[in-house]
């Protein structure tokens, strides 16, 4: 079975402002007061601005980082941390890749588990990101913060975007 997910997460509060700046976004709430923006097509294609901007998107090794996007991420992590996340998994092997923007800056990361490797004891990059955005574990139920917001809810980034996928 796969999963796959690129996507923004943040305060519920914060991603609604950043999702009224760009009009193909669609916001998913999540569990702890957060929500999360999936990078569809459409979103990724309304932040192309400023094409040869030096940036972030080809060091952090993220599949989907759009010119223009470091920019905005700065801007919107004055008001509040905020995630960027990919995870790409099949059969139970994959990875993750994890990065958190506050206070207008880089903040964590890049964070990233490559295919095989084992998670740090200190959690897995999206795990991490969460926690340093304010997701905690809060019962035993959960196994990590990927799991207690909410993340194994949909197994791809379109299905977080679809109608009732929220």
């Amino acid at each position: 079975m796969s999963y796959e997910l690129q996507a923004l997460i943040g305060s519920a509060e914060l991603l609604a402002v950043a999702a009224a700046e760009v009009p193909a976004a669609h916001l998913s709430p999540l569990a702890q007061g957060l929500a999360l923006i999936p990078a569809t097509p459409a979103f990724l294609s309304a932040l192309q601005f400023g094409r040869g901007e030096p940036g972030f998107g080809g060091e952090s090794g993220f599949d989907w980082f759009p010119d223009g996007l470091e920019r905005r991420l700065a801007a919107w992590s004055k008001a509040g941390p905020i995630a960027c996340v990919e995870a790409d998994y099949f059969g139970g092997s994959g990875t993750q890749r994890a990065a958190v923007w506050a206070d207008g800056r880089l903040d964590l990361g890049p964070l990233v588990s490559g295919e095989f490797e084992p998670s740090p004891p200190e959690g897995s990059p999206i795990s991490r990101a969460l926690r340093r955005i304010g997701a905690r574990v809060v019962d035993t139920r959960h196994r990590d913060e990927f799991e207690a917001v909410g993340l194994p809810a949909h197994r791809s980034t379109e299905r977080w975007a679809a109608p009732g996928g929220a």
